[in-house]
């Protein structure tokens, strides 16, 4: 071999070396990422706090979060919703003209100044009480749809009952110090998803930075809507007992997060700890939409009916929060039950799906039927009697 032939072969076994190792790198920096999880999150200044992806419902992070504590005006979240159901069944107006008591006249605490023993639009009062926090204006909201604000807290318990607010309890409509009212970040996050969900379409008003009544203007104490425009609600809460606290929303793509902060220290630290947890949220995680809802994900055997396939699917639509970049790491089985007899009533489970990543569950949700089996003629059913004695 000349010398010119041994340098290009010593060139070349260098090159494929170089290329080999760039190889090797690359393998190990994304095997490295397949592995990677979220950081944990920051230290939050805070009694107890949550984050939540909107979709999913799934808990990003969380610190004394079923710990009881004081809601102070988060509580007018809760009259928010009964006073929206109560105008989405047709029981009220936004028109409607509500008499002001001298009990809602005389609220301590934050206010709409409206005055006692006049009219005032439910829709004025509404936007009083969400955008100024008005205790006067949340107590004559309570009193005209139960007639009295005792009968209100009965029906905002019922109401959190049926949301899944298990460990609250509340004895009036706007969160004013009080032995038995009580609640926790979990089921605050709770309400706060389920106000956006039902409400959409006055969710907005939520982002309201200023309203004005009686000639006098009061800004939104959420001092987020300056600070972020991801951010567009939802609720401040502040009494002496309970801190300060603040229930914040924020959408950035197709992601929603929700955050619980109770018990800060001051204005500004509420602000301050609820824009931390959503940065962190918005930073390290992803949510998807798996599988629509009605969507047929397999077909199965149905024995004795009508028919001989049966599609099965999900009632409601999938989302899933993970980590960023984990999302080709995702496995998804569909656990079916076995020997499905008509007939067959739409709605019924008949399974299971199951999400996991890394090897690790991350979410799981009926398989239903996405339609009606009837059972089969005799002929049918004598049929596949026989077959499966095969089976």
């Amino acid at each position: 071999m000349t010398h010119s032939s041994q340098r290009f072969m010593s060139r070349a076994v260098n090159f494929i070396c170089l290329i080999s190792a760039a190889l090797m790198a690359l393998i190990s920096i994304n095997s490295l990422a397949a592995s990677i999880d979220a950081p944990p999150p920051p230290d939050i200044a805070a009694r107890g706090y949550l984050l939540m992806d909107h979709s999913s419902g799934h808990i990003i992070a969380s610190e004394k979060a079923d710990e009881r504590m004081e809601p102070a005006s988060l509580t007018k979240m809760l009259t928010t919703y009964i006073v929206l159901n109560e105008l989405k069944s047709g029981k009220i107006k936004m028109q409607d003209d509500v008499l002001i008591s001298e009990k809602a006249w005389r609220m301590p605490g934050s206010r709409t100044f409206v005055e006692v023993g006049k009219k005032v639009p439910l829709e004025t009062l509404l936007k009083g009480l969400i955008v100024q926090s008005g205790n006067d204006a949340t107590v004559a909201l309570a009193e005209y749809v139960a007639g009295s604000e005792d009968v209100f807290a009965n029906l905002m318990n019922q109401t959190a009952s049926a949301l899944g607010l298990n460990a609250s309890n509340f004895v009036n409509s706007t969160g004013l110090p009080h032995a038995d009212h009580f609640t926790t970040a979990t089921d605050m996050a709770t309400l706060a998803r389920a106000l956006i969900q039902d409400f959409p379409e006055h969710y907005s008003w939520y982002s309201i930075k200023e309203f004005t009544y009686n000639g006098i203007t009061q800004y939104n104490r959420n001092k987020l809507l300056w600070q972020d425009d991801k951010v567009d609600g939802i609720k401040t809460g502040h009494t002496e007992s309970a801190g300060f606290c603040l229930v914040a929303s924020a959408k950035s793509d197709d992601m929603r997060l929700i955050s619980v902060v109770l018990g800060a220290k001051s204005e500004n630290g509420r602000a301050r700890e609820s824009q931390k947890l959503l940065n962190y949220g918005f930073r390290f995680f992803e949510t998807h939409r798996l599988y629509a809802p009605n969507e047929s994900l397999t077909d199965v055997r149905v024995w004795k009916g009508s028919q001989e396939q049966l599609k099965l699917g999900l009632n409601k639509e999938m989302w899933i929060t993970i980590p960023r970049g984990q999302y080709d790491n995702l496995d998804a089985a569909m656990k079916v039950t076995p020997q499905i007899t008509a007939p067959v009533n739409k709605g019924k489970q008949y399974g299971m799906v199951e999400v996991s990543l890394n090897g690790q569950p991350v979410a799981t949700q009926p398989l239903v039927a996405l339609d009606d089996v009837a059972e089969g003629g005799l002929f049918d059913r004598l049929k596949d009697e026989a077959l499966l004695l095969f089976e």
